[in-house]
């Protein structure tokens, strides 16, 4: 089981977010506002837009390479605000973050402890936008 370190969570973001605009820097103010020791470190945010596999290929060519029991917060979601699910995986070393949409697909089973379906408001923003889910959903609850 991955063991987090509650006092100074380590979060790493993978986004297709770009660094053009204000994207990044409120995923990261609103995890520096529920946790203000978590230390964030941008992987990338220049995954092509919508583009799963090229997320897919990053997340999994670099996870191995940051400290047991970090966050993989990880977005390109084409499907943001349609009926697909939000997911957090636990697996023996690390925690992964964000859509289901083959993003973490990469996966063993055989590493996998639990896939929990993110459904519960109370982790959430008070208000969700269809648009952004980062935002609303997958940041608070890495947070």
């Amino acid at each position: 089981m991955a063991d987090i370190n509650t006092d100074r969570p380590i979060i790493i973001l993978t986004t297709d977010f770009g660094l053009h605009d204000y994207y990044v820097g409120i995923i990261k103010g609103i995890i520096a506002g529920l946790n203000s020791r978590a230390g964030l470190i941008d992987n990338t945010h220049d995954i092509p837009p919508y583009n799963i596999d090229s997320g897919r290929y990053t997340v999994r060519t670099s996870y191995r390479y940051y400290p047991r029991g970090s966050i993989h917060l990880a977005v390109v979601d084409p499907g943001v605000g349609t009926k697909r699910k939000a997911l957090l995986i636990e697996t023996r070393d690390y925690f992964f973050i964000g859509p289901d949409n083959g993003l973490f697909s990469f996966l063993e089973k055989t590493e996998i402890i639990r896939i929990i379906s993110l459904k519960n408001r109370d982790y959430f923003l008070k208000e969700i936008s269809t648009t952004f889910h980062a935002r609303d959903i997958f940041a608070p609850v890495a947070g």
